[in-house]
């Protein structure tokens, strides 16, 4: 028998019917809750295809690209569904960007209109009026000077339901931050994306139709979008959005809402460690702890299930395998220390780092850098062939992380391959270090990052959060290091801040440190 199907074949998907089918088999449950206001699955379909054929009526449709600058608030799951619901793509634009990298995404994706939060305009406005790109507000008051969506979503004729793609038609638009150079938009497809809350919710998370999740990571990054946004969303459960982070808060709002899974990255549940110092409010619905974007240092782990009694499951991906590669998962006992083992349908392996143009997969157990493929994968970065061709090779994209895999298949992530600090001509990797600092009582983060050196080509040195109360000198730092780490390793450069500078994901930017090295 011959296939006779164009090359695509008939088959249609949309990220946009996570919503439309919740809610047209829950429309009355709870999906979002901000403050004190709360919205019906039902609703917010409703809302999202009100938003869309205004959207349309301005001429969006299949393959234009929006951007989207709002804050995690119901606007932002109103207008992401309703770009997708039109075929169109969304191009999420992180919050903390100035006009100057606003303008670079608005330019590089090839936007054709942005929608902006009340809120964020003093920097999104003049972004988009440097790139000559139409702005929509969102959350403004009435009498202001740009269009709100809200006024010509009363004024349209809503879309009846979501435009059908082709699997491979793109969704997204993510630009992941560049350590070297401008940061590039890896293309995310219907398929990927959908497929992400297919696995995670039949065979790596366990979430539950009613389940109460917590929504304070970014949903303008994959992690936020992908596990809170798409995969709770789709199961039905309700998400608690938290437009900003802090442990306090986070803390408060997970009792209040008997939240009963939390996702975060590992600076949220170091601040959710300090704010139950400070306070006895304990939550009594949590099952377990998401955690990704960066490795979640042990201690963490351990003081987590001291304090909450809960375990944290730890897993990995990035913005180009959107994002779910490998994780702990819900139902089997966490391995601390690893990311757990590939999801279903997708291949995690070990591929010498230093042979670039073709992949060199490695004997069990050796260290070497992760190399994915499956359906997880993105179409290519935009305008980037070059990019795309040294990211994929052979079908396998190169993660720029190292790492090793046992004989049960559990990876382990080493670093990252750029953050890896060579002195004297040994590998020193800033996580080990970091993990032995953060076993020292009075540390409450740290991170260890290389310095140039005229004689050893690169320094060790660490920047270090003390508890509130600490006495603990730099000095004393130093020789608890290098009681318990070979020479080449420990930090011979200490510096105690107030805090860690962090990404719009929470990740630390460990190059801002290593650029200021007085401090």
């Amino acid at each position: 028998m011959t296939n006779t199907t164009s090359g695509d074949g008939f088959a249609t998907i949309s990220v946009a019917a996570i919503l439309a089918e919740s809610a047209r088999r829950s429309p009355d449950r709870t999906a979002l809750i901000v403050g004190e206001d709360r919205t019906s699955y039902g609703d917010l379909w409703r809302q999202t295809r009100e938003y869309a054929g205004a959207l349309r009526a301005r001429g969006i449709g299949p393959g234009d690209a929006v951007a989207v600058l709002i804050p995690n608030v119901p606007d932002f799951a109103r207008v992401y569904y309703a770009v997708l619901a039109l075929g169109a793509i969304v191009v999420p634009v992180h919050a903390l960007l100035k006009a100057r990298e606003i303008e670079y995404v608005l330019q590089d994706s090839g936007a054709r209109l942005m929608i902006c939060a009340d809120a964020l305009l003093g920097e999104g406005a003049a972004g988009a009026a440097a790139s000559g790109v139409d702005v929509l507000t969102v959350m403004s008051p009435e009498g202001g000077d740009l269009p709100r969506l809200e006024a010509e979503a009363a004024a349209a004729e809503p879309i009846r339901s979501y435009e059908p793609c082709r699997p491979s038609d793109t969704a997204t638009i993510l630009y992941t931050s560049g350590t070297t150079g401008k940061p590039k938009g890896a293309l995310g497809t219907h398929f990927a994306l959908v497929e992400q809350t297919s696995v995670i919710l039949t065979s790596v998370m366990d979430f539950k139709p009613g389940d109460v999740l917590f929504g304070g990571l970014p949903l303008f990054h994959t992690f936020g979008q992908t596990v809170v946004l798409n995969a709770g969303l789709r199961a039905g459960a309700t998400v608690v959005l938290l437009p900003r982070f802090t442990g306090q808060g986070a803390l408060e709002l997970v009792a209040k809402h008997k939240v009963n899974v939390f996702v975060g990255v590992p600076t949220m549940y170091v601040a959710l460690l300090e704010a139950a110092k400070s306070t006895a409010v304990r939550p009594a619905d949590l099952r377990y702890g998401i955690s990704g974007g960066a490795s979640l240092p042990l201690a963490v782990m351990d003081r987590f299930r001291d304090v909450f009694g809960i375990e944290i499951h730890e897993g990995y991906g990035l913005t180009e395998t959107s994002p779910v590669a490998a994780f702990n998962h819900v139902g089997m006992t966490p391995r601390p220390g690893t990311i757990g083992i590939p999801i279903w349908g997708v291949d995690i392996e070990i591929a010498r780092a230093e042979t670039v143009e073709s992949i060199e997969l490695l004997p069990t157990g050796e260290l070497g850098e992760l190399v994915v493929r499956g359906h997880l994968l993105m179409k290519g970065y935009l305008n980037r062939p070059e990019a795309t061709a040294e990211a994929v090779v052979d079908g396998w994209f190169r993660t720029g992380d190292l790492g090793t895999k046992d004989d049960d298949g559990y990876l382990t992530i080493v670093d990252r391959k750029k953050d890896m600090i060579i002195r004297n001509g040994y590998n020193v990797y800033p996580r080990e270090v970091e993990e032995l600092l953060l076993t020292h009582p009075q540390v409450v983060s740290a991170a260890v990052y290389g310095v140039p050196h005229e004689v050893h080509g690169q320094e060790v040195a660490a920047a270090i959060v003390l508890d509130a109360g600490a006495t603990v000198t730099e000095a004393e730092l130093v020789e608890f290091a290098s009681s318990q780490l070979a020479a080449y390793k420990y930090p011979r450069i200490i510096r105690l801040l107030s805090e860690l500078p962090l990404g719009p994901s929470g990740k630390i930017l460990k190059r801002e440190l290593a650029a200021d090295p007085a401090g």
